[in-house]
């Protein structure tokens, strides 16, 4: 499925507005999903985008798949980008005195690279208003990502099939994974945090699911082996302990986030309430968030509730692992605008779609909670994940203990 034309020029003209706003002349894309939300290919290549006129996209490799995808209708080939200066004199652009660029994610030699390429003109950052354009999701986007929550629902669903006492994190993950594979996960989950890295999302059981990690989120896990050192360990599922099932459904590019907690047999009554504490922390969120407040106000908000229920030391985190947010946008990548966090000024607006994860960490225990994602309308948050958000109880006796692999 290729991004319609009039979905891209509406994003273009969207751009050429902030450069026409902030007085810069020209954007320069390189980032694969910035690529791909503006020229509809993440083939390797540069889209120059003036603050007037048409778009060019000069394409290293490949060229072809470039131009079958992109609905861009300048499309050249490029060897390096030394060869700009030219290419843009050969279509009749004049070289920029000032040159927006993803400063957030271009790396350092490539910034001093494209320095040295556009030597008479300043480089500064254009990622904050890019970001801030692909927070507002059109409805062709809104269309993918209501397509992606039905696969969520459908992957989470499937995990009473494969869950039984004694199989391990990895194995029941991997069980899960492939039946998101043959619904459609494009496997990649982009994140744009520099560092920030994640396979489908996490799957972890009892005390293993309350091991910090590096990862900006507040549930962290074992992981394989300290390179990952995050998700699905070789852990044995055991019962009487909560399973977090926490995965992002990425489908065409978009993304749909949602976690439910499964248990084997019932649940000590301290985290069933806990959990029930996290529901009535979706259940006000819902009702406060309007268009117009600030992402703070509404992070705030939550906060206030959570320590009136007396979890403020488990929320989000334990101890030095607490991560101050309470939500984030979603679309291409799993972390966009806007983050309901601490000292976020961004205004909701209409048409953001964001994803809540209230959730309590016990280290030693586990971890409880939930998590869906929304689109945020005229009058407040619409919730497009729908499953069953109880904590959902699978028999002991459903199934025969599992073979260890060899």
């Amino acid at each position: 499925m290729f991004t319609p034309k009039t979905e891209i020029d509406c994003r273009i003209r969207k751009l050429q507005a902030e450069l026409t706003d902030q007085g810069i002349d020209a954007a320069l894309i390189l980032q694969n999903t910035d690529l791909f939300y503006f020229a509809g290919t993440i083939q390797q290549s540069q889209l120059y985008v003036p603050a007037q006129g048409q778009p060019l996209l000069m394409v290293k490799r490949s060229l072809e798949r470039a131009i079958a995808e992109s609905p861009i209708e300048t499309i050249v080939p490029i060897n390096s980008p030394g060869q700009i200066p030219a290419i843009l004199s050969q279509h009749g652009y004049k070289l920029p005195q000032t040159l927006g660029m993803e400063l957030d994610v271009l790396p350092a030699n490539a910034y001093l690279s494209f320095c040295r390429v556009f030597k008479s003109a300043k480089i500064t950052d254009i990622s904050h208003p890019i970001r801030l354009i692909r927070a507002i999701k059109s409805e062709y986007e809104i269309v993918l990502i209501r397509q992606a929550a039905r696969c969520s629902e459908q992957l989470v669903s499937c995990v009473k099939d494969f869950l039984q006492e004694g199989i391990s994190e990895i194995e029941l993950s991997s069980k899960i994974e492939a039946v998101a594979r043959r619904l459609g996960h494009q496997g990649i989950v982009r994140m744009r945090l520099w560092g920030a890295e994640l396979f489908f999302g996490h799957l972890m059981s009892g005390a293993s699911a309350a091991v910090p990690s590096y990862l900006s989120s507040p549930t962290g896990g074992m992981g394989i082996s300290p390179v990952i050192a995050q998700g699905a360990s070789h852990k044995l599922i055991a019962r009487h302990e909560p399973i977090l099932v926490d995965y992002a459904f990425a489908c065409q590019g978009y993304i749909s986030d949602l976690t439910r907690i499964f248990a084997i047999g019932d649940l000590p009554d301290e985290l069933i309430k806990a959990h029930d504490a996290m529901l009535s922390v979706q259940n006000l969120i819902i009702n406060a968030a309007t268009p117009g407040m600030n992402a703070e106000e509404l992070y705030d908000i939550a906060i206030r509730h959570v320590e009136k229920l007396g979890y403020a030391k488990n929320f989000m985190g334990a101890g030095k692992d607490h991560v101050r947010f309470i939500g984030h946008g979603v679309g291409l990548e799993l972390d966009e605008y806007p983050f309901i966090a601490k000292g976020q000024m961004i205004t909701l607006q209409k048409d953001m779609c964001i994803a809540f994860e209230p959730k309590l960490i016990f280290p030693g225990k586990g971890v409880v909670g939930i998590e869906n994602t929304f689109l945020m309308n005229d009058s407040g948050l619409e919730q497009i994940t729908t499953f069953d958000e109880n904590i959902i109880i699978i028999s002991p006796y459903a199934k025969p203990l599992p073979q260890p692999l060899p």
